[in-house]
C-alpha cells in the first residue's frame, strides 16, 4: 500500500493501521515521489493527500490516469476542500475521507475500493442503449469505442444497468456501490454519474428523475 503524506504524524497513524489489517506499507512526502514510487512499486492501492509539495494530489492522480494506471485511489483531504474532491473524483479517484478522518473509516474505505476493484468474475454482459458492460472483464463499451472506467465508475454503472428502467435513490446508490450510509453524503454519487456520462457521451444510459435519483434506459 503506498501513502502519499508530508505529515509524518499522520503518515504514521495511517501506516499503523493499514499494518494492523496485514497490508505492507511504504510512505513518500511528495508528488514527484509518489508517481515514481506507483512505477516502481505497482502498489494495490494509493493513499493519496491533496495537498503536496511538488505536485498536489489531482496532479499525481491525473498523471497516473493519462498513462493509463488504473490503480485504486483515495483521497485524503482537508474538510474545506470540497471543490478539490470533486475534482480529484472527476479525475478518476475512487474514493477520499476528509481531515481529522477516523482510522478505522479510512479502512472502512480502502476495504471498499479494493472489493470494487477485484470483484469475482460473472461472465454476464449488460446492454442498456448503447452501452455495453462486461462484469467477467470489466470492462466497458460506449457504442463501439471501449472507454477505461475506474472500479468505483464501473460498479455504479453495472448496478444501474442490471436492472434498467429502476430508479435508485442516491442513499441506495451510495449504500449498494460505496458500501456505507447516506449520512456520508451522497455529493460523491452525483460526482460520478457526471463522469460517467462525460466518458460515455450520447451513449449514455444513465437518465436523472429529478428529486428521486438516478436510472439506466435505453432511451
Amino acid at each position: 500500500m503506498l501513502v502519499v503524506e508530508d505529515d509524518r504524524a499522520i503518515a504514521d497513524l495511517i501506516c499503523l493501521y493499514l499494518r494492523k489489517d496485514g497490508f505492507g506499507t511504504q510512505v513518500v512526502t511528495d508528488g514527484p515521489a509518489a508517481l515514481a514510487a506507483v512505477r516502481a512499486a505497482k502498489p494495490v492501492a494509493v493513499v493519496l493527500d491533496i495537498g503536496l509539495p511538488g505536485a498536489d494530489g489531482i496532479e499525481v492522480c491525473r498523471a497516473m490516469r493519462a498513462a493509463d494506471d488504473w490503480t485504486p485511489v483515495l483521497f485524503v483531504t482537508a474538510r474545506d476542500e470540497e471543490v478539490d474532491r470533486v475534482i480529484g473524483l472527476e479525475i478518476g479517484a475512487d474514493d477520499y475521507v476528509t481531515k481529522p478522518f477516523s482510522p478505522r473509516e479510512l479502512l472502512a474505505r480502502l476495504r471498499s475500493v479494493l472489493r470494487r476493484a477485484s470483484l469475482p468474475a460473472s461472465g454476464t454482459v449488460l446492454t442498456v442503449g448503447g452501452t455495453r458492460v462486461d462484469l467477467d472483464q470489466r470492462r466497458a463499451w460506449a457504442g463501439d469505442e471501449e472507454v477505461a472506467l475506474t472500479s468505483t465508475e464501473f460498479d455504479l454503472l453495472a448496478h444501474l444497468m442490471r436492472q434498467p428502467g429502476r430508479v435508485f435513490e442516491r442513499a441506495q446508490l451510495l449504500s449498494a456501490v460505496w458500501g456505507y450510509s447516506a449520512a456520508a453524503g451522497t455529493r460523491t454519487v452525483d460526482v460520478h454519474v457526471a463522469q460517467l456520462r462525460a466518458k460515455l457521451g450520447a451513449h449514455s444510459p444513465i437518465r436523472t428523475v429529478r428529486g428521486v435519483g438516478y436510472s439506466a434506459d435505453a432511451a
